[in-house]
């Protein structure tokens, strides 16, 4: 087989990954971004430059399948980031080969992009969304843009009746009381083919990051998220 000139930007790879899909996943952390949220704490991804990592899909394939004992038929590949819908040509050149490989694939993503969404969830086992905000303003006061490409991928994987696992990060003093979580309930009842939703607890690991780059973190002084309180938040969401 021809080798693509395809070129795709990896910020890092995790080979043993267990929080980002079914089973252990060998997990690919695309770089570019164009959210700027404000708890992301990988400010290193957000810009596709020379820093990160080269790979054709052919290489990356190949790297993969080293690992493809581990992660069985229970497991598989994950494309994370960053933003992997952003490297939308390069990750639908890796889907068609793993899927040639009868290797389950997922992406994890925010929903926004720069097209191709037809092609990539005819291609992908599953799909993570990551609900940023269910209310427009919120959303935009959170990451910096309006919710017309989340809204436009969600309709995409809608449409072709993708797996669907749905993410929310809880934030001290943004999104941890009860009408939050009743938000994300509704919109989460109003959507098809979810198979799981998960609350994740906002971390502040991403600060030093947001030092050593020189940038300002704009959630400084936000305590951590506390586990008894996310459990409770867990309860509203699953009563």
């Amino acid at each position: 087989m021809e080798k693509s000139k395809l070129i795709g930007y990896v910020s890092s790879i995790e080979t043993l990954g267990t929080v980002d899909g079914p089973g252990v996943r060998f997990v690919v952390f695309m770089s570019g971004c164009s959210l700027r949220c404000l708890y992301c704490h990988n400010p290193e991804t957000w810009v596709m430059d020379q820093k990160a990592e080269q790979f054709t899909p052919q290489d990356l394939v190949k790297k993969i399948l080293r690992y493809k004992n581990y992660f069985a038929e229970s497991g598989g590949v994950t494309f994370s980031g960053g933003e992997p819908l952003l490297q939308s040509k390069f990750l639908i050149e890796c889907l068609k080969l793993l899927k040639a490989e009868g290797i389950h694939t997922c992406i994890d993503t925010a929903g926004v992009g720069n097209g191709d969404y037809e092609k990539i969830v005819d291609l992908v086992d599953l799909v993570i969304l990551d609900v940023k905000a269910v209310d427009e303003g919120e959303y935009k006061k959170l990451t910096g843009r309006d919710q017309n490409e989340f809204k436009k991928f969600l309709s995409c994987v809608q449409s072709h009746q993708t797996k669907l696992w749905l993410r929310q990060v809880i934030v001290p003093t943004i999104n941890d009381d009860k009408e939050h979580i009743l938000k994300l309930k509704e919109f989460a009842s109003s959507v098809e083919n979810v198979e799981k939703i998960e609350l994740l607890p906002y971390r502040t690991m991403g600060e030093v990051k947001y030092q050593n780059l020189g940038i300002c973190y704009p959630l400084s002084g936000v305590p951590e998220m506390d586990c008894e309180k996310l459990e409770e938040l867990n309860k509203i969401l699953n009563d």
